[in-house]
């Protein structure tokens, strides 16, 4: 008699019984914080409204505001991550929950202080915090939230805290020289010498999107005790994951459908925003780039004709394919890098599974 073969979690199951580990502590860990930072960080992690009243589905025992809405694709990757990267380490998921929590909340942190320093006023189909609460509360949140993570990874019982908590504050500099320079790119002229490179924006993702993957990745494998050869193999792993999902968030900050990233069509054109895409395009030097520029460096801002005129050059000059073979190119690398070292195989599949998911994205 032959038995039947057990059925291969999808990515959205394997999201989701991460998310079921990881909630209880997560709430928990807010919910130390003085009250209204508190708020705030329900507010943007999407288990309140402005005011502090629970979203149905979201209240307290119940959901997370980690898997349904505008970007739930990305939404739960990270800590999802460094549960899987523990058990493909052979510990238990379990063990790694305090590294999912302190991830999820320099996450959080790190969306708050952006949105702020980009101007962004909505985040997935309502304001951002900055705009529901005030700028100076939200960077208050965003620094409660920034300490609460590494008070929260300082605290664990695992005896491996203190690793952890060293490499969670390398990835902060990280994090911080990623914007720095995402910032300064703002600056720069589209075209001439001294124009941003699409070597240079990859630097500035690996460092502002691939450093805190690639910091999930690693605190699980810490936490369970792995030897530095795997936590080095599944960081990377994670940095490339990072550097593949900027490389899909910037195609649909582009074409993007808003039901899936909770922004205006062409957000990214509208706000002159130095992306993947772009930069790819404004490389190849060829007429539709030429024209390009001249739509990027108009005194007139970018209307509904002009946004769909730079988005169909961005096409035509290869910047669309281009982030595509980027995305997928960083997709292969991190699969080596799980290659590269005995991992538990279950595990290794679930995060296999993940891969596309989180990259293929509709737009």
């Amino acid at each position: 008699m032959t038995l039947p073969t057990t059925a291969r979690a999808t990515a959205p199951q394997i999201l989701a019984r991460c998310r079921e580990l990881v909630r209880p502590a997560l709430r928990e860990a807010v919910q130390r914080l003085h009250p209204w930072p508190a708020e705030m960080a329900a507010f943007s992690l999407g288990w309140s409204e402005l005011g502090g009243r629970a979203v149905p589905g979201h209240g307290s025992g119940s959901g997370s505001g980690a898997g349904s809405g505008p970007g739930s694709h990305g939404k739960g990757v990270r800590q999802a991550l460094t549960l899987l990267c523990a058990e493909a380490a052979g510990a238990s998921g379990e063990g790694a929950v305090v590294g999912a929590v302190a991830v999820e909340l320099i996450h959080t942190f790190s969306l708050l202080h952006d949105d702020i320093m980009d101007g962004d006023e909505t985040r997935r189909q309502r304001a951002s915090v900055w705009k529901a609460y005030g700028t100076g509360p939200a960077v208050l949140a965003g620094d409660a939230l920034f300490a609460l993570a590494v008070e929260t990874l300082a605290d664990s019982r695992n005896v491996h805290s203190g690793k952890a908590v060293r490499h969670l504050a390398g990835t902060l500099n990280d994090l911080v020289r990623g914007q720095a320079e995402d910032l300064m790119f703002e600056s720069r002229p589209w075209a001439g010498p001294d124009a941003v490179s699409p070597q240079e924006y990859r630097s500035m993702a690996g460092h502002k999107t691939g450093s805190l993957l690639g910091c999930a990745a690693a605190l699980g494998a810490v936490l369970a005790g792995a030897p530095s050869s795997t936590v080095d193999a599944l960081a990377q792993a994670g940095r490339h994951l990072g550097v593949a999902f900027q490389a899909v968030d910037d195609l649909l900050g582009i074409w993007g459908d808003p039901q899936v990233t909770g922004k205006p069509v062409h957000s990214d054109l509208r706000r002159l925003k130095k992306t993947y895409p772009v930069l790819a395009a404004l490389a190849t030097e060829g007429p539709a780039a030429r024209h390009l520029v001249g739509l990027l460096t108009s005194a007139d801002p970018l209307d509904d004709a002009a946004a769909r005129r730079a988005a169909g050059l961005i096409d035509e000059a290869g910047g669309r394919a281009a982030t595509l073979i980027e995305a997928h190119h960083h997709l292969d690398r991190a699969r080596r890098c799980l290659e590269s070292v005995p991992l538990a195989p279950a595990a290794v599949d679930d995060i296999l599974t993940l891969l596309p998911y989180l990259v293929d994205r509709r737009m």
